[in-house]
């Protein structure tokens, strides 16, 4: 049986293999450093290839570059052994939820989810820590000393002597923050659906190089805009200008693909709009199609039929003035008002919306005052500045925490208001869309998923990952008794869940506010599982299995299903087959074995399964028999099934 990788995929290889199809003439042979055949890109004929000039040298153009931008690309792309193990006693309703809560590195655990969740997140919202010049938060392999930028900056003359510095720049403290945000940002693009978008937060002091950044991943034709909340009202008590705002940046996978974002209006007494259009392009002349009657009859709007309205335009395509009037005798007639867009001074306007709209939702219409009245939209296209007071980070952010824990403090700094990433995530998600936010803090998101499932009855999905960063012994957090930011969000995600459940009474049984948490960690394989070439005979010799020894079935089952791309929130059944215990993953998609002295019996109970893929230890198999006879019982009961081992 073939052996699983279980580590994440070497996206330099898939690279490669896509420039291989285009121009293969661009690929050769070399040596990595171990001294294996590798396949490498000619990147000299590759630039010619692109290039409608010959290219010599290196011309000067438009770019964006830092200080170890290339090593965050190699980063980004280079696989890792690593997985997520499950660990339930800090999840909610683990079995039946389809939320998942990571406690990781994002980078790693992003290269962890690609494969499973590539093109199948609808929406992603992050909201780095922004950078003060002096304190990256999330530190990395690329944070560097002053020295170390110097030497990669060219600040050195060529006999290495250093060259002055102008220390109120600081460009180090942007070079360490971009090479934070740069390759996750990479990373999780490839996770959106086609119609999918991001929403980034961000203040003054990197707006503008976040705003490269997110040129050069997504494409400029791809930038939806940016919307300005007055996140903090009372501002910061800072000299000159005084900020009270922060920014979004919204992108598109695709703004082709996408559909134009809406954002719904706040609920209010029902309230009416006139039919009639005024202003600009409000002329029977330059609307002509919209210029057709409405009819009323004892207080209740109606229209007249398709036929009708055709023939208003049957001749030449041209208003028929003397087909109208034929109209109004016939439904004067039988008692209607024959009522047209004109203006109380006599000019002959438009309706705001066409027939074939119109003929679907004039019930809903009233006439008042001499007018046909339309139901004001119930949503609208999201404006620019949202200076409302439920945007203010204090008031439904920080106090919110504190009436949410009952504490007179925050357990968590600079928490989001939640009404600012609820209507973000609303403006293009629905059912059981992805929201993903892998810095999510105190988990504002995934109250916000759980909220708009409320409001309108989706089945949203979130994905939180979050770096188990221990809170200051100073802070409030601290104090509250949390040692780690996830025990703050994930005390959050509980409480809200049982709020609302509370203050509803009416949700169904399917709400789902519970929520799996994963940690990141090591592999499940020793070393030799992956370089066996590299084991001394005399190391092999000692060990009995290549699985670590303080791993579970559990933990075996989640590394499996990343290395298959099963979905983390698939249903898991455990099942005993004759003593065995056996995992029966989404009804067969997927159905694992990891105990050992593994019977002919067990094997062909699993096969008569008829899994899409069933996966054992490589040592499970009570004797050689069961080995020899285990290809033949499956080809008997489920030949179709890809069978795997560890």
């Amino acid at each position: 049986m073939e052996k699983l990788k279980m580590q994440s995929e070497n996206l330099v290889d898939e690279n490669i293999d896509k420039i291989a199809k285009l121009f293969p003439n661009c690929i050769t042979e070399g040596q990595d450093e171990n001294g294996k055949l590798v396949k490498l890109v000619d990147f000299d004929l590759l630039k010619q290839e692109l290039s409608k000039e010959i290219v010599e040298g290196n011309e000067e153009r438009y770019t964006f570059n830092w200080a170890g931008k290339k090593q965050t690309i190699l980063t980004a792309n280079s696989p890792i052994n690593a997985t997520l193990r499950p660990c339930k006693e800090k999840s909610v309703d683990f079995d039946n939820t389809k939320n998942i809560y990571i406690e990781g590195n994002n980078l790693d655990t992003l290269k962890l989810l690609r494969e499973t969740y590539l093109s199948k997140v609808k929406m992603i919202y992050v909201d780095p820590p922004y950078n003060t010049g002096n304190n990256i938060i999330y530190k990395n392999d690329f944070s560097m000393s002053a020295d170390e930028f110097m030497k990669i900056n060219g600040d050195y003359d060529e006999v290495g002597n250093k060259l002055f510095i102008n220390s109120d720049v600081n460009g180090r403290f942007h070079t360490d923050w971009l090479n934070n945000i740069y390759p996750v940002l990479r990373l999780a693009k490839d996770l959106l659906t086609n119609d999918g978008y991001l929403a980034i937060a961000i203040d003054d002091n990197e707006v503008y190089n976040l705003k490269k950044i997110m040129d050069e991943i997504y494409g400029e034709m791809n930038y939806v805009g940016t919307v300005v909340t007055r996140c903090n009202p009372q501002g910061r008590n800072k000299n000159n200008i005084d900020p009270v705002h922060e920014y979004h940046l919204v992108y598109a996978k695709s703004i082709l693909e996408m559909p134009l974002l809406r954002l719904k209006k706040e609920a209010e007494n029902k309230s009416y709009g006139y039919l009639m259009r005024s202003g600009t392009n409000s002329r029977k002349f330059e609307r002509p199609y919209r210029f057709y009657p409405m009819l009323v009859k004892e207080g209740k709007v109606g229209v007249i039929t398709d036929e009708e309205y055709n023939n208003i335009y049957a001749k030449n395509k041209k208003f028929d003035d003397q087909y109208l009037e034929q109209l109004r005798n016939k439904y004067e007639q039988l008692g209607y008002r024959f009522i047209l867009p004109i203006s109380k001074d006599g000019e002959e306007k438009v309706w705001q919306r066409m027939f074939d709209r119109v003929k679907n939702e004039y019930q809903t219409y009233i006439y008042e005052g001499g007018q046909i009245k339309v139901p004001a939209e119930e949503d609208r296209t999201p404006i620019s500045l949202w200076s409302e007071e439920k945007y203010s980070n204090v008031a439904y952010g920080a106090n919110r925490l504190k009436e949410m824990f009952g504490t007179a403090k925050a357990p968590f700094d600079f928490s989001k208001s939640i009404y600012t990433v609820k209507d973000l995530v609303s403006l293009n998600t629905s059912g059981n869309d992805i929201v993903l936010d892998f810095y999510p803090g105190s988990g504002t998101t995934a109250e916000a998923v759980l909220q708009l499932n409320v409001e309108d009855g989706g089945h949203r999905q979130f994905i939180l990952v979050q770096l188990p960063e221990k809170c200051s012994e100073d802070s409030d957090g601290f104090a509250l008794g949390y040692k780690i930011i996830p025990d703050i969000a994930e005390k959050r995600i509980s409480l809200s869940g049982e709020k609302l459940k509370k203050e509803n009474a009416g949700l169904t049984q399917d709400f789902d506010c519970g929520f799996r948490v994963l940690k990141l960690d090591s592999s499940c394989m020793k070393d030799v599982y992956y370089n066996p070439e590299d084991m001394s005979q005399s190391l092999l010799a000692g060990l009995e299995d290549n699985i670590k020894e303080d791993r579970t079935p559990e933990d075996l089952l989640f590394q499996v299903m990343l290395d298959l791309g099963v979905m983390l929130s698939s249903e898991i059944k455990t099942l005993d087959i004759n003593g065995k215990k056996v995992f029966n993953v989404n009804d067969g998609n997927l159905v694992c074995c990891f105990d050992i002295n593994l019977k002919e019996d067990v094997v062909k109970e699993i096969a008569k399964m008829q899994p899409l893929y069933a996966v054992f230890r490589d040592a499970s198999m009570n004797t050689d028999s069961v080995n020899v006879n285990f290809d033949q019982i499956f080809e008997t009961y489920s030949p179709t099934t890809t069978r795997k081992v560890l």
